[in-house]
């Protein structure tokens, strides 16, 4: 554990990086965003971002939420790496080695969707609910999932927006847009699949349009099965889709829908509103995450 009571955080996006310095949400001293070109420059100017503060003992562990895939195995040799990522120049990156090496301090990474969950876990709307689930629908899905305060780790890092969901062609021919698996839950349900559909993005389809009934469906289909699986005492949905505040209790009657009764808990039954919910820290979860995850470090 650091001594410090500043911490870096990094957001590491496909598009930006978030570098933050703070304690929490309350006391951020200072912030920077990236643009994400190539990693000499992006990894560049973050570190130099940085190099300040550890050079005045402000900060001593850094924590990264990084876009992925990434190898989280700590005992593997790409530990830190990207892996293999459509993201050009970025493949095979040491982010976590050159942020390391670079400034001589406690360096831990997750991924981006593990970071949000730390800092809604943390500061946010699951706090204190554990286990719990945070999942994000934009570009992409995924869901960070957090047993004992810290996420779940397997063979991999999860990917909650694979999974298989029913898909009925006829009130949705649309074949899903993923380059694995077609119509998974992600291939039939983020915004690019949204866009391919309507060939414009999702913030200018209407907000009665049918369509966000079948949204709604797919996401709520997804939800069920982690409530079976997981059993998170908190579920919280974040990402650009989710924007749509409307949708929330589209998704919530479904869940209750598919579930039929066989879950008998309160939280289901009484109190969905409070069960599956939006992120309190909005478009701050994943740099304050990165923040908690240096906390930990």
């Amino acid at each position: 554990m650091t001594s410090s009571t500043l911490f870096g955080g990094i957001e590491a996006g496909g598009t930006k990086f978030v570098c933050i310095v703070a304690s929490g949400p309350e006391q951020v001293i200072e912030q920077v965003r990236i643009p994400t070109t190539t990693p000499e420059e992006t990894l560049g100017k973050t570190i130099e971002f940085f190099q300040p503060f550890v050079a005045a003992r402000q900060i001593d562990s850094i924590g990264i939420a990084c876009f992925g895939p990434v190898d989280l195995d700590s005992d593997s040799s790409t530990y830190g790496f990207i892996t293999a990522t459509p993201k050009p120049h970025w493949s095979n990156t040491d982010v976590r080695g050159a942020i390391q090496s670079a400034l001589n301090v406690r360096t831990a990474i997750t991924t981006d969707v593990n970071g949000a969950a730390l800092g809604e876990f943390q500061w946010g709307a699951n706090r204190g609910c554990d286990p719990s689930l945070y999942l994000t629908i934009g570009t992409g899905i995924g869901g960070g999932y957090l047993v004992d305060g810290k996420p779940l780790m397997g063979l991999l890092a999860l990917e909650m927006g694979h999974i298989r969901i029913p898909h009925d062609f006829a009130r949705d021919p649309f074949p899903g847009n993923c380059p694995f698996h077609g119509d998974c839950f992600e291939g039939l349900a983020n915004g690019p699949a949204i866009q391919k559909r309507f060939g414009s993005r999702g913030e200018s389809i209407h907000d009665d349009d049918p369509f966000w009934d079948v949204e709604a469906g797919y996401i709520a289909a997804a939800l069920t099965n982690y409530i079976l699986t997981l059993s998170p005492k908190k579920i919280v949905l974040g990402g650009g889709v989710m924007a749509r505040e409307y949708l929330f209790p589209k998704v919530r009657r479904k869940v209750q829908e598919l579930l039929n009764g066989y879950v008998v808990h309160p939280s289901i039954l009484t109190d969905i509103d409070g069960y599956i919910v939006s992120p309190a820290l909005g478009n701050r979860s994943g740099s304050l995450g990165a923040i908690a995850l240096a906390q930990m470090t």
